[in-house]
């Protein structure tokens, strides 16, 4: 049965913070992260067409392209806008300048897979080394029990933190999978990944990853 889904013409895709976090928290892949992860990542700035969502869902079948678009807009994961996404201008800075935003206190770092620390805001250089070292091994814990934690418990979130008695938040550790690389953010204080700051982040971690620098509805 063809699909009654048709796109409305000249929006752009905004990926916002949630569907952020969705696409790259996780190692595995499917037809939605494949679709955000390619919104995420596409530097052209074009209006959203039939053959650019192909192209981004990575298949030939624009029914199944169309629905699984409407389905990100209903998990609120994207939406249509008139405006295309600002650029992230790339610089050495780029990186050390959005993490302040990632945190209430301002406090936040970037910890690479090999358990160092690559940007910080807020924390001291001889802090960031021992948290680095902490979060990597907390990560490498979750991981090794991620079958325990989804299949038992029923829990799909792999962040892990220290909270104070009422379970606010001191200091979290969030892997992020780029590619075929993991970095962990860690914040003090209460993240603050809702908002577009960490959008922009995420952009930024592929950028880096591509070696750019050294480290409204649709339908």
């Amino acid at each position: 049965m063809e699909s009654i889904l048709t796109l409305q013409n000249n929006l752009y895709p905004h990926i916002t913070p949630s569907g952020a976090f969705y696409a790259v928290s996780h190692k595995s892949s499917n037809s939605s992260h494949t679709l955000l992860i390619n919104i995420l990542t596409d530097r052209e700035s074009a209006p959203i067409s039939n053959e650019k969502l192909l192209q981004w869902a990575e298949t030939d079948d624009l029914d199944n392209a169309l629905n699984l678009l409407y389905r990100m807009q209903r998990l609120e994961f994207l939406y249509g806008a008139e405006t295309p996404v600002p650029a992230v201008e790339l610089t050495d800075n780029t990186l050390t300048d959005l993490l302040p935003h990632m945190s209430d206190s301002q406090k936040a770092m970037l910890v690479d897979q090999d358990g160092f620390y690559f940007a910080r805001s807020g924390f001291t250089h001889e802090s960031a080394e021992e948290i680095a070292i902490l979060a990597s091994e907390a990560i490498r814990v979750s991981e090794r029990h991620a079958l325990l934690i989804k299949n038992n418990l029923n829990i799909y979130q792999n962040a892990w933190g220290l909270c104070d008695p009422t379970g606010q938040s001191e200091l979290t550790f969030f892997p992020i999978y780029v590619k075929d690389s993991r970095y962990i953010l860690v914040t003090g204080g209460t993240p603050q990944l809702h908002k577009e700051a960490f959008v922009s982040l995420v952009r930024a971690l592929y950028q880096t990853a591509d070696g750019v620098v050294g480290l409204g509805g649709f339908l």
